[in-house]
This record gives structure tokens, sequence and C-alpha cells, in this order.
């Protein structure tokens, strides 16, 4: 239940660039019983806020919560400001300083002439106040001004309340227009989705009949068109679309009668605004053709800069002294190359010792130009698409690694970056791991914040899964045949004759014949009945337990969620496996989802801040169930607080996805494998499945679904165009 709570604010303890706030409120009036506890006393409230004045006489709607560090607070979920409208009031506001050229002498004179409506008649016409003895027309303007601008905050954000939108997005809105807002959302409310990424099209689109917009209103079906190919395109992973799929998937989302020709004519209007770039029959977002045609233009740049060193083969030789091995000469020229190149591409399958290759090449970098060790962490930067992969490759290197995201000190708020074109990075080599899952926009937003004359290698195996977003950069890039790529083949990660790297290899070349799966080795194939895999799964797991593994190692993989053998089915049952109900273990029931302190749960999305990243997993350390519930969980040693509404980014962990489980690998992973998954099973996706376990691998199920899966290569083409941009910017630097 809300509180309504009035009185004045006081000051700021603290206000981020979003305008959330922390702050200090006198109570005057409360709503509730707790009248006689707060009245008249000053308390810390939260929320997000337009300009706050010390004068002025607020309203606000929300709860009081309990915070374990800072105690009492109010959390404002709604506020206005209420005029002044008795006396001492209007005295006290006009005399504030807020409106220069007016003192308490004539704030009185003001009040005595204009009554207790004065303040409407000053904005309705500046010339009453020319009635007050002593006031000069140029100071009733400036009064009069002021107290417009002083108004015009508050009207627009009501004015974005009255329609629909949150407290949070109107206060996103009114900073992104000011003034004008009130005329921008008037003439085109779906003006809103261009220029502010927190706002979407079905959050506008749904708001449309308060403002009389007919159903195929041009201004709707153009948002709608923009809405389609990038929903497509970063869900698909395509980078344009043909203007038959734009037709029939715009009538689908605008749901009304509406002929081709129409949306036809909307194209066209997009293309004269440069919001739409066609090439022949794709269409493409304007951003996402120019981030295309950035990264071929910077890739040849860097492509084409070379610089010899006679010393690099002697180096190699003490490299393998240093490190107590023996590179073959794919390593040997993969290395070498990345002291003579500015760009390298090193593509290679497990075990073929990609992390041995980072490591040589840090290493040789470093005595070349004869670096400490502070000077090399200055000049080179390790980035991995995920936290931990960049964990990884930092545990394998010793090395600090981090994201790319935090690399380029991207804000989630603004999803913007805080290195880019005009900020750049101060690094002069970077080498960047698991590159398969790099999406363009990523790339694009990377290579704008290097330096021209930057040294990058992308490391990665194009046989994985592509990214999640729009692209798949680095299948283009190494397909273009325009680039230098080294190929690695030869295998070292796990011993010899190890059937997981020789199913892994099998998968990807398509083999079925896998009767060697059978002997009971590290990779074992249980094959059992649909209804009989959350069995299985949950005995191995709990063999494991018995054995002395921990959860930590043990990673469920499957490939869709819902289901009699989905993750989130799953989830439930490996969570009595491995966190059992105990009195002491707090628990905290969300919808139909129970949480319980030291269960294992994956992150969702990019936290910069919290330094938790889209893939991450944590333990829940503690569970808050007084007043305002909360969720503390610990990402190897970064202790992260979630919020209830926060909880949307996290599932539990026991059982992932094979695409968060990406730029990861575990000891022991186990893959439930039946027909019921349906679309799911291709090989690209059994592969990368395949390929996260170092020690064993149980699949368990169906294996005439594996062989289904295997023989399936069939995935969804993307449609980009990076390869063919590489070859022509290419040509064009050869000319």
């Amino acid at each position: 239940m809300k509180t309504s709570i009035k009185g004045n604010f006081r000051k700021y303890i603290f206000k981020s660039k979003e305008n959330y706030v922390i702050g200090l409120f006198k109570v005057r009036e409360i709503s509730d019983i707790k009248q006689d506890e707060y009245a008249n006393k000053t308390i810390t409230f939260t929320g997000y806020f337009a300009e706050l004045n010390e004068d002025d006489y607020y309203q606000f709607s929300g709860t009081f919560v309990n915070h374990p560090r800072y105690g009492i607070q109010f959390q404002v979920v709604e506020y206005e400001r209420i005029k002044p409208e008795d006396k001492d009031t209007l005295l006290e506001f006009l005399s504030s300083g807020l409106f220069k050229g007016i003192g308490e002498k004539t704030a009185i004179k003001i009040i005595e002439l204009l009554g207790n409506n004065c303040l409407e008649l000053i904005l309705n016409d500046h010339e009453v106040l020319l009635k007050v003895v002593g006031m000069t027309e140029k100071k009733a303007i400036k009064i009069h001004n002021s107290l417009i601008q002083y108004e015009e905050s508050h009207n627009s954000i009501a004015y974005l309340f009255e329609l629909g939108f949150t407290t949070k997005d109107a206060l996103i809105i009114y900073n992104k227009y000011k003034s004008d807002t009130k005329n921008i959302v008037d003439k085109n409310i779906y003006q809103l989705i261009e220029d502010i990424d927190n706002i979407n099209f079905m959050k506008v689109d749904a708001l449309r009949s308060k403002m009389g917009i007919i159903a195929n209103d041009s201004r709707r079906v153009k948002a709608c068109i923009i809405f389609i190919i990038n929903y497509i395109c970063n869900n698909i992973g395509h980078t344009y679309l043909y203007e038959e799929e734009i037709i029939t998937n715009s009538i689908k989302y605008l749901n009304t009668e509406i002929h081709n020709d129409e949306i036809r004519e909307c194209i066209i209007e997009l293309e004269s605004e440069y919001k739409i770039i066609i090439v022949g029959n794709r269409h493409y977002l304007k951003t996402i053709y120019d981030a295309e045609m950035n990264i071929a233009k910077f890739l040849n740049y860097l492509s084409n800069i070379k610089c010899n060193n006679n010393k690099i083969a002697s180096h190699i030789k003490k490299l393998e002294t240093h490190f107590n091995l023996i590179y073959n000469d794919k390593q040997k020229t993969a290395i070498k190359k990345s002291i003579e190149n500015h760009l390298l591409i090193i593509n290679g399958g497990p075990g073929t010792g990609k992390t041995t290759i980072i490591k040589g090449i840090v290493e040789l970098y470093k005595k070349i130009n004869e670096l400490n060790y502070e000077e090399l962490i200055n000049d080179v930067v390790l980035l991995a698409p995920t936290g931990r992969g960049a964990k990884r490759i930092s545990e394998s290197t010793l090395l600090k690694a981090v994201t790319i995201h935090r690399f380029l000190k991207w804000n989630k708020e603004t999803n913007n970056f805080g290195i880019n074109e005009y900020n750049k990075a101060n690094v002069k080599f970077v080498i960047i791991d698991e590159a398969s899952m790099i999406d363009t926009f990523l790339f694009d937003n990377l290579i704008k914040g290097l330096p021209k004359n930057v040294k990058l290698i992308l490391v990665g195996d194009y046989n994985q899964l592509p990214s999640i977003g729009a692209g798949q950069v680095l299948k283009d890039l190494i397909e273009s045949k325009a680039l230098d790529v080294t190929l690695l083949e030869v295998l070292y990660r796990q011993k010899e004759n190890s059937t997981i790297i020789n199913l892994a290899y099998d998968v990807n070349n398509g083999e079925t014949e896998l009767d060697y799966l059978d002997n009971k080795d590290e990779c074992v194939f249980v094959e059992c009945k649909p209804y009989d895999i959350k069995k299985s799964v949950k005995h191995i797991c709990q063999h494991q337990l018995n054995e002395g593994i921990t959860n930590k190692q043990i990673q469920v993989l499957a490939p869709i969620y819902k289901g009699e053998n989905g993750i989130d089915i799953l989830n439930k049952v490996l969570q009595e496996v491995f966190n059992p109900k105990s009195p002491v273990k707090k628990e905290l029931i969300v919808g139909d989802v129970l949480y319980r302190e030291e269960d294992k749960v994956l992150q969702l999305v990019n936290l910069v801040d919290d330094n938790v990243f889209n893939g991450d997993i944590g333990v829940i350390k503690k569970i808050v169930t007084d007043n305002k519930k909360e969720i503390y969980i610990d990402f190897d040693g970064n202790i992260v607080k979630y919020n209830l509404s926060d909880l949307i980014n996290i599932k539990h962990g026991y059982a992932i996805s094979v695409h968060k489980s990406q730029g990861s690998e575990f000891d022991i992973v186990i893959m439930p494998m039946t027909n019921q998954y349906n679309r799911m099973l291709y090989r690209q996706l059994i592969y990368t499945g395949v390929t996260r376990a170092k020690k064993n691998l149980y699949l368990i199920g169906e294996k005439s679904a594996l062989i289904k899966g295997i023989s399936n290569n069939e995935i969804n083409i993307r449609k980009t165009s990076l390869k063919e941009l590489l070859i022509n910017t290419k040509q064009k630097f050869e000319l």
C-alpha cells in the first residue's frame, strides 16, 4: 500500500547523471497511521526526480523501506509539486531567491495587490505586475519568464505521467528535450523511439490512442518499420532485411488493414531521411550499415601495416625455453605474425593451444619492446566478450583481462561508451579471446575507441555459435580471405585420444558413427527415454557430489528453457540435489521461483558498475526477508546486492543454455539429448556444448537426437555484408 507524504525538500545526499536521487525531506503531513512517527521530522528518500527546490512544497507517494545499511528510507514512485496557496507560503516562495528582483517587501506588495491567486495571474500576463508600486516592465517580464521556466519542467513531466510514462521514463524524456518536450511528443510521439534508447516501439505504440493517432498513420508505420528491422536483426542475427520481409512483418505488428504500397512509400521516406540504407534489395538501418562499413575499412587499413623484426625467430626459441614447451609450425607462425602484423586472426578448435599462443605473444611483445611489467599492462589489454571468459584468460595468462564492455566504460543507463571515437583508449596492443561471440555493433564500438595504429589480434573458434546480436563478425572476417588468418589444427589441450576432443571434431565434421561413446571413458552416452532424462541427470549429479566434486565443477547444458526437459524444470530438480532445503538457509519466493541461500545463479545482463556480466555464475550468500526483500550474490568474491525488481536479471544456474556457456569451460558437462528439443538440435550448438567440457562429458537421452543434431547443419544463415565489404574495400586499398 502506497503512503503519501507532504513537505519540503531539504538537500541532496547523492544525485546520479540519470537523476536518481538520495536526499533529505522534511515531512509536514502523512497519509497513514505513521503520522506521529514521522510528522515534522526529516527523513531520507530515494527515487528519480527532475530538479528539486528547497523552497517548494511537494507530495511524494511511495513506501517506507528498511535498508540494511542506511536504515529507514522513503522510496518514491510518484511525486508532484504543490503550488503555494496561503499567504505565508506564497511570501516564502516569491522571496526565496528563485525570482531575481523580488525581495520580501516586493513579495508582500504583490500578494496584497493580486491575492493568493497571484502566481496564476503573473503566468497569464506579466502586465498585472505593473500595478505594483516601483515595478518596471523589464523586471515584470523577467519575473514572468522565471515563473514560466520554473513551471515548465513540472508541467512537462506531469503531462508525460498523464500519457502513461513511468517516473523514470518521463525524466529521461524531459532531460532529452527540456522545454521542447510537449511540442515533440505532440508532433510525433514515435520520435522518442529514435532519440532515446530506453523507449521502444511497443511502449510508445500502446499510448497512440491517447494521442489520437490512427492505425495506419505514416508516423506509426515508419516507426514500425525501424522496429521490425532492428528487432529481427538483433534477435536472428541479420544485418539487413529484404523488402518483402519488412512488409510481411510490418503488417503483422501494425495489426490493421494496410496496403503494401503504403508501407513501400514509408520505406522510401525513411531512405530519403537517411534512416534506412537500400542497396539493391538489401534494407539496412543506417547505424548497422555504417558499422559494417567502418569495420571493413578499419581492418583493411590495419592489415596493410607491416613491421618486420629480424630477431623474432631467436626470441621464439627463448620463449620455448621460458615456458618449457615446443611450439608447432602453426603456433610459431601465429606468434611471429602477431609481432609483424597490425592485424591477425587466430582460429582454432578445442585443444589447439589458443591460450598457450596468447601467453607467448604477450611475452614476446614484452621482450622485443624491452618492457617491464607495469609498461606491459599499459601497452597491452586482454579482452573477452564475457566476464567468465575474461576471468579464464586472466587465470591462464596471469595477466589482467576485462570484458569489452568494461574496457569501453559502458554506461548501462545511457547505453553509451566512455571510450569512443572522441575519447580513444591509450593502448598499443589488443588481444580478444572468444571472438566468435562479438556482434557487429560491439565490434564497431570497440574499434572506434582504439587508436589508428593499434595492433589487434582476434582469437576464436568460428565453428562455435555466433554472437547473440546482429552479425557474424569472426566468420565473415575469415571467409572473406581478405585478412591474415592462422588456422590451428594440432591438438594439445587434453590427453591423446581424448573422446571429448574426438567427439568435438566428429560433430563439426558431421560424423554420426559414434560407437566409441559406449566405451564408458571420459565421454559417455547414457541412453534413456525422454521422461527418464531428469532422473538420470539427477543421479549423475548426486554420484559426482558423493565423489567429492562440487557443483561449481559440474554444469548441465540444455538448448531451451521450457518443456519437460527444459532449463527451468531441470533447475528445480537440481536445486534439490545441490542445495536442498535446510532450516539454516533462508528462502525467498518470487513468482514461481524459489531462491535459497547457497543457490547457484546465472547473471543475464551486463552490470558494469557492479563488475558483473552476462553469463557470470554466482552463489546466493544472503537473503534479507524483512521489509525490503534483498538477495546478496557472491561472484567469485564480488558481492552484489539485488532488490526484488533486479531479480529479472538472474536465473538459477544449475542448468544453463549452451549460448550462455560460451566463453566458459567446466570440468564436468552434462547435456540432455532429446528429440523434444526439435529445431534447437543442430550441429553448431552441439559442438559448442561439447567443447565446454574439460574432463568429463555426459550425454543423456536419445541417441537419435544426437545424430539428428549432428546431421542438421541447416542452421539459420545470417544475412550480412561484412564479408563483401572487406573484399571490396581491400581491392580499393590494393589499387
